[in-house]
């Protein structure tokens, strides 16, 4: 029997206990089904809370900061140009004694969309600076089965030169260089490499395929490579802070 709590009444309370036999209880069925409402209500406030939560954005303001110290999100982001930018990493160098020969990094945003909802394919290219800074040196094979041209090869820094018997060894990995560029007269024997070596496969669209394999050595042995990332950014180093 159940005692009186606080002196609460239920009027035929007795009566309906000692109609419903000790075995009758509800249905599981129904406590899954309220359970899996509960679950499901659950899951909808959790997305609506995501969503809110995306749909706040900072606006930044048009005002600039009156003072050194300032929250960034509500003001615009600085810009400046090329001079004053390198002036300021000069400046900030002597600050914070930063490493005369640090690199200096530029990050570039390409626009990849096309007219009809088509992105241009991700790229990359080697370009020769007009001011080297630093002193390493790619590692740059030479394709090649004139004993002329693989002496030209030698005598201007390739690290590797031969012919169709390096296909082996690269194909094992027992040869391993920065770039690959080849005389067409070999190309047509190169083809099982074409898989392996992928965008460093010998082509004139990236000049790493030609007759003047001087040329050739020196963009690949000096020049910078940089590669289109996350579909539209270029970053790469550009030069030290002493420069």
């Amino acid at each position: 029997a159940l005692a009186p709590h606080r002196r609460w009444a239920f009027p035929g309370l007795p009566q309906r206990l000692a109609a419903a036999p000790p075995s009758a209880a509800r249905p599981a069925r129904l406590y899954a089904a309220a359970a899996g409402n509960v679950k499901r209500g659950s899951q909808k406030a959790k997305q609506e809370e995501t969503k809110k939560k995306k749909g706040t954005t900072r606006r930044p303001l048009m005002s600039k900061p009156v003072d050194d110290v300032y929250l960034t999100w509500h003001y615009e982001r600085p810009s400046y140009n090329v001079e004053e930018a390198v002036g300021m990493l000069k400046k900030f160098q002597e600050l914070d004694f930063t490493y005369p020969k640090q690199y200096v990094y530029i990050n570039v945003f390409l626009d990849m969309a096309l007219q009809k909802k088509k992105k241009v394919d991700q790229f990359a290219s080697t370009v020769l600076l007009p001011y080297r800074f630093t002193d390493e040196m790619n590692k740059v094979l030479v394709f090649t089965e004139n004993e002329q041209e693989a002496e030209i090869a030698r005598e201007n820094g390739a690290a590797v030169v031969g012919g169709v018997e390096l296909i082996k060894w690269i194909l094992e990995d027992e040869i391993q260089v920065d770039f690959y560029v080849a005389v067409p007269a070999i190309m047509p024997k190169l083809i099982p490499l074409r898989g392996k070596l992928r965008r460093k496969y010998p082509s004139t669209k990236r000049n790493s395929l030609g007759h003047d394999i001087p040329k050739m050595l020196q963009l690949f042995r000096e020049g910078l490579e940089y590669m289109v990332e996350e579909e539209r950014l270029i970053k790469t180093r550009i030069a030290r802070v002493s420069m």
